[in-house]
Formats: structure tokens, sequence, C-alpha cells
């Protein structure tokens, strides 16, 4: 696209960006944003009929505006597809209501991002459990083994979205981020490293169809929901309260065709109530093996021999030390595994071993990245290792 169908088709986005089934029409009735802003009033008023609010917009003040915002943006490498054009999203464009273009950060052309690529979303719930965080991270690693590796699409919130971010980048998996917010801004702001890894990381992206300066509204995350739905041919909701926004992305994807599945959860936990429901009501699979999830699919066989298990490799990774210790390290670890949110006072009841010698072995398989520990130093295995 050059510079004017550029501008153009960020006016129309920005324009009717709650409303984008009307740019999308006025896109396909005249072929392109460019001849929408060069038709003559006349055929202007027909398409738009009387009294719309939005007539008096198709003008060159708003292109005005457009050049001043893409002026800014272009230095930093961004970019912008609009709906009918050769970088926007075949499967997105297929949702009824796709927006009317995308700003895209990434080191890729934005056609190379969704061409012959397939993709899952992976979302969920922000306050993510120990079990959700485990099975996130064994779920992406599940699909790294695939003959076809996809895609993995999240929101880049906190909880189950950045997990599945961090875990796609640890196993060499592509990842987008559709953000909440515009493409000049980071959100949460905590997570600004992460971005900064997905834009210099060939295949991933940072995606979003609000204009620059958009705040985080409560509305705009709904609104992402139905990008990361409409990008992704298949949706794994892994936690989610019954009315939580990864719920409400599984039933977009639903709504558009797509497959969904779900991580099935403890019945009395709030966390894993959507995902029960929506199991419940057939709108989705439970995931019952992670070996058979790529074959579900649709990625081929799981390729490639399995990684050895958590004792082979804490034994080679320890190979030089005393093998009394050794075997304590394996003990505590093989715990940890089989009761992920355990505590180091749990583990000294359990295996009957001194404080001082469990807390020394916990800080030591944490730093070799065997095992990860929250604020309540609750332990659970590290799956972007193990």
């Amino acid at each position: 696209m050059d510079n004017y169908e550029i501008l153009c088709g960020i006016t129309l986005n920005r324009v009717f960006g709650y409303e984008p089934s009307i740019a999308r029409r006025l896109i396909s009735r005249f072929g392109s944003p460019g001849a929408v802003f060069s038709q003559s009033p006349s055929n202007l008023d027909e398409a738009f009929g009387p009294y719309s609010k939005y007539r008096a917009l198709i003008c060159p003040q708003e292109l005005e505006v457009s050049k001043r915002e893409w002026k800014e943006l272009e230095p930093s490498g961004c970019r912008f597809v609009c709906y009918g054009s050769k970088g926007y999203p075949g499967l997105l464009a297929d949702c009824e209501d796709a927006p009317a273009g995308l700003y895209i950060r990434s080191l890729s052309p934005p056609e190379d991002l969704w061409k012959d690529i397939d993709s899952v979303s992976i979302v969920g719930t922000r306050d993510i459990s120990p079990y959700g965080k485990e099975f996130t991270e064994k779920i992406v690693r599940s699909l790294s083994g695939a003959a076809r590796r996809p895609t993995v699409v999240s929101g880049f919130a906190i909880g189950v979205d950045i997990t599945a971010h961090l875990a796609a980048l640890a196993f060499g998996l592509p990842t987008i981020a559709v953000l909440p917010v515009g493409i000049d801004s980071i959100y949460p702001w905590r997570h600004r490293n992460v971005a900064q890894t997905i834009v210099n990381t060939p295949g991933c992206a940072l995606v979003t169809d609000f204009p620059p300066g958009t705040a985080p509204q409560p509305f705009n995350f709904l609104r992402r929901n139905r990008i990361i739905a409409g990008l992704s041919r298949a949706t794994i909701l892994a936690e989610s309260k019954a009315k939580g926004g990864g719920t409400m992305t599984a039933r977009l994807a639903a709504g558009y065709g797509r497959e969904v599945f779900c991580l099935p959860g403890r019945i009395d936990d709030l966390r894993s109530e959507g995902c029960n429901r929506l199991i419940k009501e057939k709108i989705a699979e439970p995931i019952t093996s992670l070996e058979a999830l790529p074959e579900q699919l649709g990625l081929g066989p799981a390729a490639g021999s399995p990684r050895p298990g958590l004792k082979e490799q804490i034994e080679r990774c320890y190979g030089g030390t005393a093998p009394e210790s050794v075997a304590e390290l394996a003990s505590i670890a093989l715990l940890i595994q089989e009761q992920r949110g355990i505590t180091p006072e749990e583990i000294c009841r359990t295996l009957q071993m001194e404080y001082g010698k469990v807390s020394a072995a916990v800080c030591l398989l944490e730093s070799d990245g065997f095992i990860c520990t929250d604020l309540l130093r609750r332990c659970c295995i590290d799956n972007k290792k193990v």
C-alpha cells in the first residue's frame, strides 16, 4: 500500500472504530480505502444515506489527523494493514465484526505473519493458579512438538496470557500479542521487556486495532478479545471464571465456527468454572491428553523424541555431586511435581527432612530452572525446562 492508501485506511479505522462493518462495506463498495475518499459528494451522500453521523468525517481534515499520526509511528517500524489489503489476515477477515485495519509492530512483513501458518489462541484468567500455569506451559510445549508448529496468539495480560507468550518464546514458537491499547503503548507496562522480545523475534508481533493514544478502558478489553479469537483456527481456554474474559473469547471463537478446547479443572475452583461450563454445554472439547492435543488441533502428530524425565534431568545436572545429595534433590523435585503449590515447610513434614536442607535444595532447584516459587514460597515445576 502506498502512503495515501495507508492514510485513508487509518482514517476509516479511527472514524468507524466501534462500527467497523460500515468501513468494510465502504471499502467493498468502492474498491479501496483511497477510493472511498476519492468519491464525489453525491456518491458519498448516496452511500451513507440521510442523517448519517459519519458522512462529514470523510474529509481532508480527518486525513490530516491521520497524516500527523502516521508521521510519528512510521519511524518506529510500525505498519498498518487495512481490510481488503494484501497483509490483512484472512481468518480475521472472515469474521463479521473484523476491524477496519490493524496496527502491527514486527520484524516480519504482515503477510508473512499469517501466510500458511496455523494459529492457536491460548487465553484465560489473570488470577492464574499453579495448576493453570503448569498446564498452560505444558500445552505450549506439546504444540511445539507438533509436525506443523503453530503461532500462539494471546492478549498479553498477566496470568494465562503472558504465561502462554513466554512459553511460546521459550519453546521456539512464534507468538502474537493483541493489545487493548494503541500501538504506541504497552499494557501492562510490567511486560515491556517481553514486548520488546516479541517485536525483535521473527514471526512474532504486537497487534492492535486501537489508534495511538487509546487508554486501557474496560470495554476495549472485550473488543480486543474478538481479534484474538478471529486470528486463530482454534482457541484453548486454560483457566477462566464463568464470566471471565477468557470464557468470552472462547464463546466468540465458537461463534466464528472455530474449534474450542478447555483444560478441565476442579469443580470447586472458580478459576475453572468457565472451562467446565463450556465443556458441559458442548461448546468446547476437554483436553484429556497433551500427547494427542496437536493431532486434535489438526497440526499432525507430535514429532521428535520425548524429553528425559525430571529425575533423569536432575541426575544429569548434578552428576558431580554426592549421590545422597542428588537423591534428596530428586525426591524434593518429584514431590513438587506431584503436589504443585507445596511449601518448604510441607516438604519437610512429608519427607522428614530438616528445614535448612530443604530450603537450600529449593533455592538450588529454582536457580537451575527446575522449579519456580511465588511470594508465599509455594513451589511448582518450571515446565519451560522440565
